[in-house]
């Protein structure tokens, strides 16, 4: 796996890190919040979370920080609720399918009523909705430092978001409902396929046409049953040149033709 070097001067990114842990208090005091009840086990969950590490996004910009923070509150939230849920953290860089760098899977159980009277069951209610914040807040702290980690290696050249394919394909045969979120401006750049960076698609008819063509590469893998979103580093009033729209428009079409059941920018 390439090693990633942290740069000891850079205070804004340590600063940031540490006022993060710190804002979330004692484990327990509520910083997650959600209508997760106790009860009946439902499926589990399969959450990937794919972090740009390329030159082109800077996690160490503020308004980034912030956004993909609070992204990542989310949906830690909404998919670390019961025993069994799990989270795996991945890179994007020149090599994606391999860099895979952190998996985490929740301890905490939903508790039983069965056998359980009204006062019993409010107890362990309570005590589930303690141990769950705990168990999100220690997944937040984790991949959080992962979201802060720099990439001073020669692989952040490349940005190969197509790369991830094969590891959600191998995702859904666990059967699991899969979860995928993208932390990236979405710009594929690869020196053997799509370059956005030389040649970004002009309309959204070329977009859906560019996605045709490049999804036929990957169709021994399908992605039914998956949803996928993405996060953009890019502030509400970006240009169109700085914040193509028809790159949305590409992988739209690209995962859709792929199966997935799902494709959004959130």
């Amino acid at each position: 796996m390439t090693k990633f070097y942290r740069n000891s001067k850079d205070i804004t990114l340590n600063k940031f890190l540490i006022l993060s842990i710190l804002a979330l208090g004692i484990y327990g005091c509520g910083f997650f919040t959600d209508n997760t009840t106790g009860g009946k086990k439902d499926a589990t969950v399969k959450t990937l979370l794919f972090f740009d590490k390329t030159a082109s996004v800077n996690t160490a910009n503020a308004f980034v920080q912030n956004k993909y923070a609070t992204a990542l509150k989310g949906i830690i939230a909404e998919h670390i609720r019961q025993e069994g849920d799990q989270l795996e953290v991945y890179y994007i860089h020149e090599n994606t399918a391999k860099s895979r760098c952190l998996v985490m899977k929740s301890r905490t159980a939903k508790p039983d009523p069965a056998g359980l009277n009204a006062t019993d069951l409010e107890a362990a209610q309570s005590t589930y909705e303690i141990d769950i914040d705990r168990e999100r807040t220690r997944v937040y702290q984790n991949v959080l430092q992962k979201m802060l980690e720099k990439n001073e290696s020669a692989s952040n050249i490349e940005t190969n978001i197509s790369g991830s394919i094969p590891v959600l394909a191998k995702a859904l045969e666990s059967g699991d409902e899969l979860r995928v979120y993208y932390f990236s401006d979405m710009v594929e750049s690869t020196k053997s396929g799509r370059d956005f960076h030389k040649m970004s698609p002009i309309s959204a008819t070329q977009a859906k046409e560019w996605a045709i063509s490049d999804a036929k590469s990957n169709t021994l893998y399908n992605l039914s049953g998956a949803e996928i979103r993405w996060i953009l580093p890019f502030e509400p009033n970006s240009t169109s040149k700085v914040n193509n729209p028809h790159v949305g428009d590409y992988w739209k079409e690209y995962f859709d033709k792929l199966g997935a059941s799902l494709v959004e920018e959130m």
